[in-house]
């Protein structure tokens, strides 16, 4: 399931680490546990720049299918326009607000894609209406229906480089714990 296997190998060991946090590339998130926060967290901060070059994000819902994130919006919505014209964006997930665990994250950068194609609308809506409205089939429908509508386009997002992170398990050899932050 890594998209990006490569991080730097600096010579810190967990032992080595948890003495200074100086580098927490080697803790990055598992197979497992990316695969468990992709299928549980629905929300996601979704990243591109402005004309002026100007990082911006905002929080919006997600579906995960095939290796790729998906995602609506409105034409209106300046994004749009923005990531048609510099397709390089960024995706953001934390394990907050989920029951899987204390911080774990991890970070997509790749090129998006405007789908404005009936056809992908006609099963990412219901997939989407399945992730935010949960065992609910009428309250699916009437979502997926309210996403119907001229001037809503889909994002599509294929990532290519893969940032993850565990405190779990930075945290799991440390005399000051882990987090027990709780949301």
């Amino acid at each position: 399931m890594c998209l990006l296997v490569g991080l730097p190998d600096w010579g810190v060991t967990k032992d080595d680490y948890v003495a200074s946090y100086d580098d927490v590339s080697v803790f990055h998130l598992s197979d497992d546990r990316e695969l468990t926060l992709l299928n549980t967290q629905t929300e996601c901060t979704f990243m591109w720049t402005t004309s002026t070059g100007d990082p911006v994000g905002v929080i919006m819902n997600f579906v995960f299918d095939k290796g790729r994130f998906w995602m609506t919006c409105t034409r209106r919505r300046k994004r749009v326009p923005a990531i048609e014209a510099r397709p390089r964006v960024a995706v953001a997930i934390s394990s907050r607000g989920t029951n899987i665990g204390f911080s774990q994250s991890i970070t997509y950068k790749g090129d998006a894609i405007v789908h404005e194609d009936p056809e992908v609308a006609g099963w990412f809506y219901p997939a989407l209406a399945a992730r935010v409205r949960p065992g609910d089939p009428e309250k699916q429908a009437a979502f997926a229906s309210h996403l119907e509508g001229p001037d809503r386009v889909i994002i599509e997002i294929v990532p290519d480089t893969r940032i993850g992170f565990d405190s779990e398990a930075m945290f799991a050899n440390s005399p000051a714990g882990g987090s027990t932050t709780r949301v």
